[in-house]
């Protein structure tokens, strides 16, 4: 986006499109400076063999239709995906697990000639970082970590006012680090990954596994006597029901995702870390088993010097996320084109 800012003369008003390209849902908004969301509309990322940068092209459509006199001041498009990204060139990289069409695709290019604005694109949850950080649940904090859950599991990280993206993007892709030395492959290729056991993905995948034909378990019965429809939110179900083997993986979860927030606040000491997405609307009811398995793993004082926040995941906040994330490259363009 820079590049292509300046060479479009980048307008630094009005509003932003925010793009959250998930592997379900894709979601579009346009949104205001002070982190109001217009107008949004969503679509499921794919419609058969869809390219989804079709979806991405037909929403941005729909929402500027919708939006009347206000869409005359787009300003950007902030596009957020899941996996690394190099931001600087607008490129998207691999792997993209839950989105593998887009690996590679210089999308910011793509999209930009599609629309005809300046785009930026970036790591779905570096932008929700940095959405949270300036519009957000943590406006004000100098330092945030946000892990966010659903299909799979991703970081933004955010220290002194600065998105921390990594040498090669990989900044933030804290769901593949591992939480089981010994632990089985992720789909990822890694080993004991923190997504093996704590996604919606990796959840659903892990009570498969283990059902084989267990007759006592609630679970087969929830998946209509075939494993392979099991969700992460039937286990959850089961697990508060009381089914062993649902409680055993979800208390697995927990002490995983325990786990990461320990080395989080024991790395990075940020002032705010958010737990968000899809999957913590159902790890929420857990708050306090999450919390004390953080306990065995982060140092007192840094834990007590976190200010944890565990909120279910609002497709809205991603949206926002997304339009701050062309935002905060505006203001990367200000300061580097100052005398």
């Amino acid at each position: 986006m820079r590049a292509a800012a300046r060479r479009r003369g980048g307008r630094r008003h009005g509003v932003t499109v925010g793009v959250d390209v998930g592997g379900t849902t894709t979601a579009v908004g346009l949104v205001t400076r002070e982190g109001d969301v217009i107008v949004d509309a969503s679509a499921p990322t794919r419609a058969g063999e869809r390219d989804p940068l079709e979806t991405i092209v037909g929403l941005i459509a729909e929402v500027t239709s919708r939006a009347g006199t206000s869409a005359r001041s787009i300003a950007a498009v902030g596009v957020g995906v899941p996996g690394p990204v190099d931001a600087e060139r607008g490129i998207v990289g691999e792997p993209v697990t839950h989105i593998p069409e887009l690996a590679g695709r210089p999308l910011a290019a793509e999209l930009g000639g599609r629309v005809g604005l300046p785009v930026v694109v970036d790591n779905d949850v570096n932008a929700l970082a940095l959405g949270e950080a300036t519009l957000g649940a943590a406006r004000g904090a100098r330092s945030l970590v946000v892990l966010s859950t659903g299909t799979g599991i991703g970081a933004g990280i955010v220290l002194e006012g600065r998105l921390v993206r990594g040498a090669a993007g990989f900044g933030g892709e804290l769901g593949h680090t591992p939480v089981k030395f010994d632990g089985p492959r992720c789909w990822c290729g890694l080993r004991g990954c923190l997504a093996f056991y704590a996604s919606g993905r990796g959840i659903a995948d892990i009570a498969r596994s283990r059902i084989g034909g267990d007759a006592r378990t609630t679970l087969l019965k929830a998946a209509g006597g075939d494993p392979s429809g099991l969700t992460a939110a039937m286990v959850f179900r089961a697990a508060h029901e009381g089914d062993g083997l649902a409680v055993s993986i979800v208390d697995e979860a927990c002490q995983a995702l325990g786990a990461m927030m320990g080395t989080i606040v024991n790395g990075l000491n940020p002032e705010v870390l958010i737990v968000t997405g899809g999957v913590v609307e159902s790890f929420a009811r857990l708050e306090a088993k999450i919390l004390r398995a953080a306990g065995e793993y982060a140092f007192p004082r840094a834990l007590a010097s976190t200010r944890i926040e565990i909120v279910p995941g609002d497709k809205r906040a991603s949206v926002r996320g997304a339009a701050a994330l062309a935002f905060y490259e505006q203001a990367v363009d200000v300061r580097r084109t100052r005398p």
